[in-house]
């Protein structure tokens, strides 16, 4: 689908300088379970809703990386993104928006879902949900960028899915004239991005093989 590149012009100014921080997968997994956590699932879930411009990186970071061990998400071979795929190609964007809005409440930190409700609210000039929705786009995708810097296998930036790692490789700027090289790695793999004999390295996380 061609829904990740309409946010191009947008997106190319959502990032500004950030500490980079190493994930611990690990204690991301331990922490959202934990109620008395800072980290806590229920704690950012209810600050990434309500108010998504509040959390900070590593917040984003947590949300963002756990979704890796929830049970309720939302895949793209799901018949019902697939129904949703299908009424963003026929431009039916009140019922993007409708079919959308349900799987956002099953899953509301996939990138995937969230970009057809940006165009959705886009198309329908519904400024305020567009402004939410990008805002929570923003802290996900800022997280990304700070997992690493892409320069060495050892710092290589963190994705949950190859549709994800298109969507920071548009905010990055990598286009067509990289060309894209596979290395099997422990709980993913990496993608490195070449040209010129500049090296991009990007991890696709598969932690539940």
């Amino acid at each position: 689908m061609k829904y990740h590149f309409f946010l191009l012009l947008v997106l190319f100014s959502v990032f500004g300088f950030s500490q980079k921080s190493k994930i611990d997968l690990k204690n991301i997994e331990k922490s959202l379970k934990n109620p008395d956590s800072p980290y806590n699932y229920e704690k950012l879930i209810f600050k990434y809703k309500g108010y998504p411009k509040s959390l900070d990186s590593i917040e984003a970071q947590y949300l963002y990386y756990g979704r890796n061990f929830r049970d309720d998400k939302v895949s793209t071979l799901d018949d019902s993104f697939k129904e949703l795929a299908d009424a963003f190609k026929q431009d039916n964007f009140e019922e993007c928006i409708k079919l959308g809005k349900v799987l956002y409440d099953k899953d509301p930190t996939n990138l995937d879902i969230l970009l057809v409700l940006l165009r959705a609210y886009d198309s329908m000039k519904d400024g305020n949900n567009f402004m939410h929705h990008l805002n929570q786009f923003r802290s996900l995708t800022e997280g990304i960028k700070n997992s690493g810097d892409g320069a060495s296998e050892k710092t290589a930036y963190l994705v949950n899915s190859v549709g994800d790692e298109y969507i920071l490789l548009n905010i990055l700027n990598i286009g067509k004239d990289y060309v894209r090289g596979s290395k099997i790695a422990k709980d993913g793999m990496f993608d490195i991005w070449e040209k010129d004999g500049h090296k991009l390295y990007i991890k696709i996380l598969y932690l539940n093989l």
